[in-house]
């Protein structure tokens, strides 16, 4: 059983693996709790207001489509396809794509590299900088890239 474990100044946790005792560093958080950052690359976050029991459902749903993705690969394309709607499904109904779970009108960095948002100053702050600023302030909404004069606008699509 795995059990998150709070760690370090980016909202990072560790996966114990109770049995062996060991940990494993996950993704960093943002501040305002919305995405994690993998390979630079900004991903939201499974909607935090589902409540226990819906999540777990979600999660089992979302498990087994990708499972029957990996077993349709080398099936029928109707079959892969019905798979990858099933992902799908199940990441929206998580929040993790289509409509943003959050109501404060931010926009949705799903996908940025973190360079390219108002989270780069964040992100490029050493590991004990980033501490202190969690500590000092939580943001409720992510930051404005015009208070953060280091940060760099996404060039539009």
């Amino acid at each position: 059983m795995t059990r998150p474990t709070p760690d370090s100044s980016r909202g990072q946790t560790h996966d114990r693996d109770e049995a062996e005792g060991r940990a494993r560093p996950a993704a960093p958080v943002t501040p305002d709790g919305r995405y994690l950052v993998v390979r630079g690359r900004l991903w939201r976050r499974s909607n935090p207001h589902l409540d226990e029991a819906r999540r777990k459902a979600l999660v089992a749903e979302l498990m087994d489509a990708r499972r029957a993705v990996k077993s349709a690969l080398h099936g029928a394309a109707e079959d892969l396809r019905t798979a990858r709607g099933r992902v799908d499904a199940a990441k929206v109904a998580l929040g993790e794509r289509g409509p943003v779970w959050w109501d404060d009108g931010a926009p949705d960095y799903n996908r940025h590299l973190v360079r390219n948002t108002p989270y780069a100053q964040w992100h490029a702050l050493p590991e004990d900088q980033a501490f202190v600023q969690r500590a000092m302030k939580k943001p409720s909404s992510p930051p404005s890239s015009r208070s953060m004069p280091g940060s760099v606008r996404s060039q539009p699509s």
